[in-house]
């Protein structure tokens, strides 16, 4: 009856080992992964912010070479997008999808990282005649352009991260 006993206290303890041991394995591969898993959030986050800047961008440079000037507003840049005849013929051009995917331009001007409206500054140097454009997502450090005319060379429609 002992020999019994020992066989059933011994295989009882070998299952909650194991159980430990399963629970422990998922806790420390939660603990490798979870952090990688928000590492490749963030990553997909910054991708899908540049691209949304980067049409804005071309949106505002096209605008300029059509006009002559940069529009002063977001929302300006939006309704130009959506009825201007340029961009409405030009819009596959202009803006590269990827397959399956739609366009929607009332989302273009606010940041997927929090749901904040990029920030845009229009300044013009009134000696030169130059004008510049400063794109700022609220929240990160990625930009386009500058405000300052005077750096306008090699800033006017440079994006932070290139």
């Amino acid at each position: 009856m002992a020999i019994l006993a020992n066989d059933t206290v011994r295989t009882v303890l070998q299952i909650v080992l194991a159980i430990v041991i399963v629970v422990l394995g998922y806790l420390l591969y939660r603990s490798i992964r979870g952090p990688q898993e928000i590492f490749e959030r963030e990553q997909v986050l910054t991708e899908v912010t540049r691209e949304r800047m980067g049409y804005l961008r071309d949106a505002m440079r096209s605008y300029e070479r059509e006009y002559g000037r940069f529009p002063t507003t977001l929302d300006s840049v939006v309704t130009i997008i959506k009825t201007d005849s340029l961009f409405v013929a030009k819009r596959d051009s202009i803006f590269e999808f990827a397959e399956g995917e739609s366009f929607v331009a009332d989302s273009l001007p606010f940041s997927p990282r929090g749901g904040q409206p990029f920030t845009l500054t229009v300044a013009r140097d009134d000696s030169t005649g130059v004008e510049v454009y400063l794109l700022e997502d609220p929240a990160s450090s990625d930009f386009i352009g500058t405000d300052d005319p005077t750096r306008a060379a090699g800033m006017l429609n440079a994006a932070s991260w290139e």
